[in-house]
């Protein structure tokens, strides 16, 4: 049985490393991106929806106005500080390893511990509880350089949409990951997932977006 007391710590740990520079020097440039196209309502994947059986409060929000995320230097600073917190914060252990099952388990890292999902849910935590608009952080699958299955964190902004992925620090444009885009939520609903098509963008160039 996992101790769900060993979250607060984990949070605690990740808050620590965001907020222990507070300082922006100068106004740097910002990064831009592009938009998905996204198609009509797909299916729900299983791990959502046990994720909101076993935490409905995190689910049971209703319809919201669509928001994306005003990107300026501290939005962006936090982004990264959030992203690299996390990816330290959590010890990437397989569903099967972790839950001794292979169907999807969706949750917050209660032990330190998780796969692909555990990351993307945490970040979107993190940031929510720093007062980051729920409805542009989108909870999203593709199928990673191996084709296998990934989970991500779409961040829709006014600059365009960059994700949190925990194989890399370094926060990228959508299409510059090479991924392939299966689906993600829907910034009205986040119980309500929109199919991507299976777009592909190019292959990650490194550094093509630097980390603040």
């Amino acid at each position: 049985m996992l101790k769900s007391a060993a979250f607060p710590l984990v949070a605690a740990a990740a808050f620590g490393l965001i907020f222990a520079t507070l300082g922006w020097a100068s106004e740097p440039q910002l990064p831009s991106a592009s938009f998905a196209a996204v198609g009509v309502s797909t299916s729900i994947p299983y791990g959502w929806v046990d994720f909101c059986h076993r935490r409905p409060e995190e689910c049971a929000l209703g319809k919201q106005t669509p928001v994306d995320l005003r990107l300026n230097s501290k939005t962006w600073a936090i982004l990264n500080r959030v992203n690299r917190a996390a990816n330290d914060a959590i010890e990437p252990v397989t569903n099967l390893e972790h839950w001794g099952t292979l169907i999807d388990h969706w949750d917050y890292p209660v032990d330190g511990k998780g796969d692909c999902k555990v990351y993307a849910l945490y970040k979107r935590k993190l940031l929510v509880d720093q007062g980051f608009p729920r409805q542009a952080l989108l909870m999203t699958i593709v199928r990673d350089l191996s084709g296998e299955g990934h989970t991500i964190l779409t961040v829709k902004t006014d600059h365009g949409e960059f994700v949190l992925d925990n194989l890399t620090d370094t926060i990228r444009p959508w299409d510059a990951t090479g991924y392939t885009f299966i689906k993600r939520q829907a910034q009205s609903d986040s119980n309500v997932w929109l199919d991507l098509g299976g777009a592909r963008g190019v292959a990650s160039v490194a550094g093509n977006v630097s980390g603040s």
